[in-house]
């Protein structure tokens, strides 16, 4: 006959033996449920301000042309009467004259030039430290900016109503999750090295490489080649498995932080985001370099865009007679 005492043992052992199979704890749970949504409204917070950021008036779907600016005098304006025709704005917008590397601009109609009224003067470039001049037309829905890419200037115009940014879709984004959040390991370069990137207008220009990040995924390694664009972030674009079949074909942006003393920097492929070129024509993305074409599918982030239908024609119809 086995002993009372034994067998209150043995049911006290059963009994938390039935407690350790049951799952996670209370505590645990809602610590996970905490973390998940702590999870969840940092990335609706970054979502949140990413569509405002796009579809805002001087947002990069307003961009409405790109115009290339060679040395000489360019007359500008929406009439067919002028060497570059803009699809939207005054009929005649002023003259842009480009000698020397430098650009001038004489108005034809009222204008602003960095929000400030004015009939014209020299014109920054988006490669001058103070950033590119803006000239607003059109009761400030307009601007126009000039850009420096590939050695020669270009025309940039927006416009508060174009129909990329009035008839914009949305944003799909892939299920993604605190999984693709993931921990890098920043290997610096050389000081001054610079990486070769295409844009996708065929330019190549030479970036600032100031490391790779090195990462681990499922079991393997990964590696990105960082780019610095000025901003206190590194700058990633990479294409993966999914570029073409799900995401954008041309690849994605990912912005990061700048690694920490030891080397470490956060990964999250969750805030990976499609570049302009995917919103609009008239955008001069960087392409990802070889190195950044991953043998993975990064499903998290940005999906492709899905443009919205053309819209149709306005029909007209004759009077009854």
């Amino acid at each position: 006959m086995v002993p009372a005492r034994t067998l209150i043992l043995l049911a006290a052992a059963l009994l938390a033996a039935c407690n350790r199979d049951s799952g996670p704890s209370a505590a645990a749970l809602a610590a996970r449920a905490k973390a998940q949504a702590a999870f969840e409204a940092s990335e609706q917070a970054w979502r949140t301000q990413r569509l405002a950021d796009l579809t805002r008036p001087d947002g990069w779907t307003s961009l409405v042309g790109l115009h290339w600016l060679d040395p000489g005098t360019h007359r500008v304006g929406s009439a067919a009467d002028n060497g570059i025709r803009l699809a939207m704005g005054p009929a005649h917008l002023g003259v842009f004259t480009v000698r020397a590397g430098k650009v001038r601009f004489v108005a034809d109609t009222a204008v602003t030039i960095d929000g400030a009224p004015a009939r014209g003067g020299e014109l920054r470039s988006d490669a001058d430290p103070g950033g590119a001049s803006i000239v607003g037309f059109d009761d400030g829905k307009g601007q126009a900016s000039v850009i420096l890419r590939g050695g020669r200037l270009a025309l940039r115009v927006k416009h508060a109503d174009a129909d990329t940014r009035l008839r914009f879709t949305g944003l799909d984004y892939w299920p993604g999750g605190n999984g693709w959040i993931l921990p890098a390991r920043f290997i610096p370069h050389p000081p001054g090295k610079t990486l070769p990137v295409v844009n996708i207008i065929g330019i190549t220009e030479d970036i600032p490489n100031p490391g790779v990040l090195e990462f681990t995924r499922n079991g393997s390694r990964y590696r990105l080649e960082a780019l610095d664009e000025g901003e206190g972030t590194l700058f990633v674009v990479f294409a993966d498995r999914t570029s073409g079949h799900g995401s954008y074909g041309a690849g994605r942006f990912l912005d990061a932080p700048l690694p920490d003393a030891q080397g470490r920097v956060r990964l999250d492929f969750n805030r990976a985001y499609n570049p302009p070129c995917a919103f609009t024509l008239f955008a001069t993305c960087p392409l990802p370099p070889p190195e950044n074409r991953l043998n993975l599918r990064v499903e998290a982030g940005e999906k492709a865009y899905r443009k919205p239908a053309p819209a149709a024609p306005s029909s007209s119809s004759e009077p009854a007679a």
